[in-house]
């Protein structure tokens, strides 16, 4: 390669750190206004709750789904944990919530199960390899809690898990999908859907 374009493209290179940087910072910056603001207008906060305590149809530890390193867990091994599942990317205003969610984790890891799932279904906002969206995780919040491959978290093509969980003849009551980046439902100790939760909900207040 000339001189003059290895140059050119550690220049593209640096630039581009430069723009993600800028881009992260104010997602951060501007993420705690953003959440106030909803929690004190209302504005895009929705959820669901299973009210009537209506059980599933079918079993959610039937459900085994692929981990971001291969490895195939069967959903049998969270069976009396509370389990929180959340569709990710890394590219989203919601982004900070990682932070959130690994803050619960470590809080209440005896009792609490995250599971991550990362998905580019909502604006090309989860562009990454697993391997990127790993080290992305790690570097930024010390994840720790369980992810997932990047799949689909709606439409036709959704994953095993997801079908269950807007199924509302496998979970007995929901039907409603992700909207957006971030949007969590909560699974309780003996597997049923409790509720959900969308992306302007903190993880932190999901439990209160």
């Amino acid at each position: 390669m000339p001189g003059f374009l290895f140059v050119g493209l550690l220049n593209y290179l640096a630039i581009e750190i430069l723009i993600v940087g800028i881009i992260k910072k104010i997602i951060s910056q501007t993420y705690p206004l953003r959440m106030k603001v909803s929690k004190l207008t209302g504005m895009g906060i929705s959820t669901a709750k299973n009210e009537k305590n209506i059980q599933p149809l079918k079993s959610f530890y039937e459900i085994e789904a692929t981990a971001n390193n291969g490895e195939l867990i069967s959903f049998k091994k969270y069976f009396g944990k509370k389990i929180i599942i959340v569709n990710l990317a890394s590219k989203c205003g919601y982004t900070p919530q990682y932070e959130e969610l690994e803050k619960l984790y470590q809080q209440y890891k005896d009792e609490i199960v995250v599971l991550g799932f990362p998905s580019n279904d909502f604006g090309g906002q989860e562009p990454g390899s697993d391997e990127q969206i790993a080290a992305f995780c790690k570097i930024n919040f010390e994840v720790t809690f369980q992810l997932f491959v990047k799949d689909a978290v709606c439409g036709s093509e959704k994953q095993a898990v997801y079908k269950w969980l807007t199924d509302e003849t496998q979970n007995g009551w929901n039907s409603k999908e992700p909207d957006w980046n971030f949007f969590k439902y909560l699974i309780d100790e003996k597997g049923s859907l409790h509720s959900l939760y969308s992306s302007s909900v903190s993880p932190l207040s999901i439990l209160d």
